[in-house]
């Protein structure tokens, strides 16, 4: 399915981090899944929130960089070689994969994937 994720881009230094968590939960704004990429002088946090307006909003409203898009959620088997299937149905149409985080609970795993043609990618990982 195609869902939204909210990235925040953050200077990488302490305490910012614990910034935006601190928002999100005055906010009661729950994060179910997240994804940080640094370099030496910022990060970009990838997150699937509760409520992504009001996380944006609140955002926002103090100052961060926040932008919305639109990612892949998928659900597979969490067994050897599911992963590398999904990656080769995309790879064999030359569909793009930008980036990816996920997690496994109970024999499911769920992956978040930014793709060049989510339509597309929707389609054959179904």
């Amino acid at each position: 399915m195609v869902i939204k994720q909210l990235s925040v881009f953050l200077q990488n230094e302490q305490g910012r981090l614990e910034e935006v968590t601190d928002i999100l939960y005055k906010h009661s704004i729950n994060i179910s899944a997240l994804s940080i990429a640094e370099t030496a002088e910022y990060g970009i946090l990838r997150m699937i929130v509760s409520d992504i307006d009001k996380a944006s909003a609140a955002l926002r409203d103090e100052n961060f960089s926040v932008r919305i898009s639109d990612v892949l959620c998928v659900e597979t088997p969490d067994v050897p070689g599911e992963l590398h299937k999904k990656i080769k149905i995309l790879s064999n149409v030359g569909i793009n994969l930008s980036y990816m985080y996920g997690y496994s609970n109970s024999g499911t795993a769920r992956l978040i994937m930014k793709v060049s043609d989510p339509a597309k990618a929707l389609q054959l990982l179904k």
